[in-house]
């Protein structure tokens, strides 16, 4: 059995992660709306620049990335869509992990966020030197980390893994008879662990989105609706995993909207995601999973404020002024991009022997 070094004496305290609250961006007119993105596509234009977008962030980014021609995805498409572009400024609407994953594969490009300050409670929760003592409490395993960390963090790792890939890359160090080291999300990783039988032990980090799901009113949301299906995304608590119909990363979720013959989906994600789940199925009822019950305290209501700092004003802003650039040192880069690529390569080797990937 895999040993559990989440409890509270076997780490050091972690910091504690502050929760923002959601910034309010004005609202905008139909013919504001419209004006504005017009500026910005000129903007994309003049600047050989691409956008790329999270699908947690807000539908009009989602929408306007897709128009010019820019990508909207997961974080491991996001990464290998900006090796793969070849504008020479990418603009990266998501937190800073993807903005600093993007510098990483792409050094000589100019990567630009809306908002710098946009990063992510595993991110926060996963500080370099702690994680790297821990590291070297544990030198006998092997070290993957979530996408959804630091530069410095990567490139203390040997492996990095989004939510799609996890599951075989585990898998496949699990054959060899390797000792994974885990960070930072605790329940992505048990999830993992539990259906590869891999010898684990877990950074005890959590996002404070997927916290906030409450198995009980979970259950009483599925009596009021026995035939929707339930997509829970496996960064989410085991109680709330273990409801799931599907259990899936943000495009695995988002297929299985648009494969299901369901009529309604109970969706255990950020609420982003319902954009462009309603392009691939319209017609099907989207419904939020619970954030409340018993012990919630709902600092995020399945929407993550760091995305949420990303607009289409801010957008406008970045691109018209070249603030907000990402800067990785170049000596990091090469360390972190071992591990990244690592993980691309590994996906390759999966796409060509057939088998099906998403993160």
């Amino acid at each position: 059995m895999a040993t559990d070094r989440t409890k509270p004496d076997t780490l050091p305290p972690l910091p504690e992660v502050i929760v923002p609250p959601h910034p309010e961006w004005p609202k905008l007119s139909e013919t504001e709306t419209a004006l504005l993105k017009e500026k910005i596509k000129k903007l994309l234009k003049e600047q050989d620049a691409v956008l790329v977008a999270h699908y947690y962030t807000d539908g009009s980014l989602q929408d306007l990335a897709e128009e010019t021609g820019g990508c909207v995805a997961d974080s491991l498409e996001m990464a290998r869509f900006g090796t793969q572009h070849p504008a020479r400024t990418l603009v990266v609407a998501g937190v800073r992990f993807m903005g600093e994953t993007a510098k990483i594969l792409n050094n000589e490009k100019r990567v630009l966020m809306p908002d710098l300050a946009a990063t992510c409670s595993l991110d926060e929760g996963c500080p370099y030197e702690l994680f790297s003592s821990f590291c070297d409490e544990h030198p006998d395993h092997t070290v993957v980390v979530y996408a959804n960390t630091s530069a410095r963090v990567k490139a203390r790792s040997d492996w990095v893994v989004t939510s799609g890939i996890a599951l075989p890359i585990i898998r496949h160090l699990a054959e060899k008879g390797e000792k994974i080291l885990w960070a930072p999300d605790r329940h992505l990783g048990r999830y993992v662990q539990k259906l590869t039988g891999a010898e684990m032990i877990f950074w005890p980090g959590s996002c404070v989105v997927h916290e906030e799901f409450r198995a009980v009113a979970l259950e009483r949301l599925r009596k009021l609706h026995p035939d929707a299906a339930i997509l829970v995304h496996p960064e989410s608590p085991e109680a709330v995993i273990a409801q799931a119909d599907v259990v899936g990363s943000t495009t695995a979720l988002i297929d299985a909207v648009a494969r299901l013959p369901n009529l309604e989906f109970i969706v255990a994600t950020d609420k982003g995601i319902f954009n462009k789940m309603r392009k691939v199925a319209p017609g099907k009822i989207l419904l939020e999973a619970p954030t409340v019950g018993e012990g919630a305290t709902c600092q995020s209501c399945a929407y993550c404020p760091w995305m949420g700092m990303n607009s289409l004003q801010n957008l406008a802003e970045v691109l018209a002024t070249g603030k907000n650039e990402v800067h990785v040192s170049p000596d990091l880069a090469v360390q972190a991009r071992i591990p990244i690529r690592r993980m691309l390569d590994f996906a390759e080797a999966m796409k060509k022997g057939g088998g099906f990937l998403s993160s």
